[in-house]
């Protein structure tokens, strides 16, 4: 279902791995963009992946109970999808649609 109230709002999507060199520093981040902004209608919208170097290889309950408790994750968590190939969810397949149009 769509929320009326997402028209008002900014998102930054983001595919998330918690097993990749980055994560520590790429949940702070993250948590810290939700932080300062959350307030002014911007949302962390984190989409967990296993496709690059099988770096997300839980479950998505494992996967929320373990950036909520190490990283004191706030942002939506959606469960774990591909973002690349025929598989690919639709967000991100429109998302690669937008940027190949900015690149014309």
């Amino acid at each position: 279902m769509f929320s009326t109230s997402a028209l008002n709002q900014v998102s930054l999507v983001v595919n998330v791995a918690s097993e990749c060199g980055f994560t520590e520093k790429h949940y702070e981040d993250l948590q810290q963009l939700q932080r300062d902004f959350g307030p002014y209608h911007f949302n962390v919208l984190a989409f967990p992946c296993n496709q690059f170097g099988q770096q997300e290889p839980g479950s998505d309950k494992e996967i929320d109970s373990f950036v909520r408790r190490v990283y004191g994750v706030s942002f939506p968590l959606f469960s774990k999808i591909a973002v690349v190939g025929t598989g690919a969810n639709n967000v991100y397949k429109y998302l690669i649609i937008l940027k190949k149009k900015e690149e014309l």
